[in-house]
């Protein structure tokens, strides 16, 4: 079973969590410097910060127009960069940008940044089909803007 991503309120959210989106903020803005000075300022561990980093950002009700960068982990098999790219658009979200290395070892890493325009279907499933479909091994959402 592939990753799940779900909606929840911020008070369904534990604070941990909360403090490392707090804390990625400060680093994001530049009030701070270093891991170190963000965690110390909203109280958690340099390790609950990157135990949890890549895993929670705030979602924006109003997400439209924002950009999404996303990297994967596939496998090198003929069509199967068509498939994700295909599963992108029954979503109708926008490709803005690909770049693809190389396989090494029978395995490509992907970045995309798509647009989520105000006719894109639900991001969450999306990424769910992405994550589900057959030789996609890993998908992180890298950057939300």
């Amino acid at each position: 079973m592939g990753k799940r991503y779900y909606v929840v309120t911020e008070q369904a959210v534990p604070e941990v969590l909360l403090k490392v989106v707090e804390a990625k903020k400060l680093l994001d803005s530049g009030k701070v410097h270093t891991i170190n000075e963000a965690a110390d300022k909203v109280g958690i561990s340099r390790s609950s910060f990157y135990k949890y980093k890549e895993d929670i950002f705030e979602f924006h009700e109003h997400s439209q127009g924002t950009t999404i960068t996303l990297t994967f982990q596939m496998e090198d098999e003929p069509g199967l960069l068509s498939d994700v790219l295909k599963i992108i658009a029954e979503f109708g979200a926008n490709i803005l940008t690909i770049h693809q290395s190389i396989p090494i070892s029978g395995v490509a890493s992907l970045s995309l940044s798509v647009q989520v325009l105000p006719t894109t279907g639900d991001v969450s499933e999306m990424l769910e089909a992405l994550a589900g479909h057959h030789g996609v091994r890993k998908v992180k959402i890298l950057a939300k803007e």
